[in-house]
């Protein structure tokens, strides 16, 4: 950890958002959800759905390399916080982009930068419909502010998951950055959409930092531990089990399901989605039993992943 005049820099995210929340105001009476899941919900003044916010950021040297083509860059900027309005199981509405770029980025490199902006927007319904562009003294910056959707009946949050309840996955994880789909990925959000449908969903994610990361957030939100067979993790060729759980930047969804409803929702789900797998990895248990020991994934506040 770092030490400047005698305070200690937070050592994680989770840590960095305790004291954040300390010291800001007790949100009003519309929010349902603030800091802590994948979007904000905010209850609304009538009508049977509720909103979603999300805001992301993306940074060259952290999310991309340097020389990452500007298309690709772009599509992950909207991408990733699709991924997280696909964990609540909702719609994505308007977004707003800021880029912060240095003088040197070349009017071809904005070209390509919106256009895949604009690809992804095409492909999954989002208007852009406004934003911010400003000079950066050395790398690419991009943040997007995106709302959203949801009914009543649909969302799905992180608290949601009980003792018993079964821990799944969609897809295949591991290996994201060295592949290079990172860059490339596809948000589910109809599988979100369609598994925020199903009351036997009792909780929901998307994994963005590592399983190994991921599931204890999850599990702290629903007061609960948990327990993992290593060997059911469905992994991309190649990887190995702790890749899986540590690599991240898979944006799958992590889903909990009441145990007596897996072979209904299992059966249903290959037929709706008969070319994304499912798989059961282990289960929830009570909050004061020790969880299975996993390989942690990325955290920015931490300098490396263990």
């Amino acid at each position: 950890m770092k030490k400047a005049q005698g305070n200690i820099s937070p050592s994680s995210e989770s840590e960095l958002l305790e004291l954040i929340s300390s010291l800001l105001p007790k949100p009003s009476r519309d929010v349902m959800t603030g800091i802590g899941d994948d979007c904000a919900v905010i209850r609304p003044m009538h009508g049977s759905k509720f909103q979603l916010l999300k805001t992301d950021a993306l940074v060259e040297g952290i999310h991309f390399a340097s020389g990452t083509p500007p298309e690709c860059v772009g599509w992950k900027a909207l991408c990733r916080p699709l991924s997280d309005i696909a964990a609540m199981g909702g719609s994505p509405l308007h977004a707003m982009i800021t880029v912060a770029a240095p003088s040197s980025f070349l009017s071809s490199e904005w070209k390509a930068l919106y256009r895949g902006i604009g690809k992804a927007a095409r492909e999954f319904g989002v208007s852009v419909v406004g934003g911010e562009t400003v000079r950066s003294p050395s790398p690419l910056f991009l943040s997007v502010s995106l709302t959203g959707t949801v009914p009543k009946n649909c969302l799905k949050l992180r608290n949601g998951a009980k003792p018993g309840d079964l821990i799944c996955v969609t897809g295949k994880l591991g290996g994201s950055l060295k592949s290079g789909r990172h860059l490339g990925f596809t948000p589910r959000l109809k599988e979100g959409q369609w598994l925020g449908s199903r009351n036997e969903v009792t909780a929901m994610m998307d994994l963005s930092d590592g399983l190994g990361s991921d599931l204890p957030k999850l599990a702290a939100e629903s007061r609960c531990s948990f327990q993992i067979d290593p060997d059911s993790l469905p992994r991309h060729r190649g990887c190995t089990t702790a890749e899986a759980f540590a690599d991240g930047e898979d944006y799958e969804l992590l889903l909990t399901v009441s145990p007596k409803a897996w072979p209904s929702l299992m059966e249903d789900w290959k037929v709706h989605f008969p070319s994304t797998p499912m798989a059961c990895i282990g289960r929830m248990t009570k909050g004061d039993l020790t969880p299975t020991p996993l390989p942690s994934g990325y955290d920015h506040l931490r300098q490396t992943k263990s």
